[in-house]
């Protein structure tokens, strides 16, 4: 039986990511030698989160921000973490993360994203002082974190395509966990978070996915299907 996976977005085909996505969890599949199903869930039909996306084995919050509905993605996130559902968010997937944590774990309902909410009095994703936008950069991936087990090595180079990030004013808040900070770049700014105590949560400044344009296997889409596998079949068990 196939992985169902469901990736939050807005589908555009001119986004480079969005193609490489289905491409990523198809390599993934025969290195796993499990078949996938991935489906594209637009934020906008998010209302009914347990609904929409109950019978999934994993979710995926992709780039494309800003979203049709911020809050649609936010649900999605929410849903995730809460109900142990594996979890991968790369690029804006990986930003919303982040505000979804801040307004529901740490209380900071004010916490926003300069992109869509310029003004907001919590920026905690500002627009990045250098431009990340179709570039590659190397990152620190921190030991003892599942990322660090996941690659097998310290360091990795990875694509990037995006013009915001974290707040370097609002970066500690991400120090005491259980979301935890755990790869950086050379300047320490955050690239990589993920969550203690939940089967699969993690996301990404960077966009893995792209290695699938070049016929790689993505280690992240590789460590997610494996996740949603091994989840499935643990609730099988009796």
């Amino acid at each position: 039986m196939s992985l169902a996976i469901a990736l939050i977005g807005d589908y555009d085909p001119a986004i480079a990511a969005h193609r490489a996505i289905p491409r990523a969890l198809e390599l993934a599949a025969q290195a796993i030698e499990h078949p996938v199903q991935p489906m594209w869930v637009s934020t906008d039909t998010l209302t009914e989160v347990s609904s929409a996306l109950a019978g999934y084995d994993a979710i995926w919050c992709v780039p494309g921000s800003p979203y049709v509905s911020m809050d649609g993605a936010l649900a999605a996130i929410r849903f995730a973490r809460e109900h142990g559902v594996p979890f991968l968010g790369t690029c804006g997937g990986f930003q919303h993360t982040l505000i979804e944590y801040a307004r529901n774990v740490l209380g900071l309902a004010e916490a926003d994203h300069a992109e869509t909410n310029p003004d907001a009095s919590l920026l905690l994703i500002a627009q990045l002082a250098c431009s990340l936008a179709e570039t590659s950069g190397d990152i620190e991936l921190f030991a003892g974190t599942r990322i660090r087990a996941i690659y097998g090595q310290a360091q990795i180079r990875e694509g990037f395509n995006c013009n915001f990030g974290v707040n370097p004013a609002y970066q500690s808040l991400l120090h005491a966990g259980p979301l935890r900070i755990s790869a950086a770049d050379a300047a320490g700014d955050v690239r990589a978070v993920e969550l203690d105590d939940h089967p699969f949560f993690l996301a990404t400044l960077f966009q893995p996915e792209r290695a699938a344009l070049r016929g790689l296997v993505p280690p992240l889409a590789v460590a997610l299907l494996r996740a949603a596998d091994y989840t499935r079949m643990k609730e099988k068990l009796p």
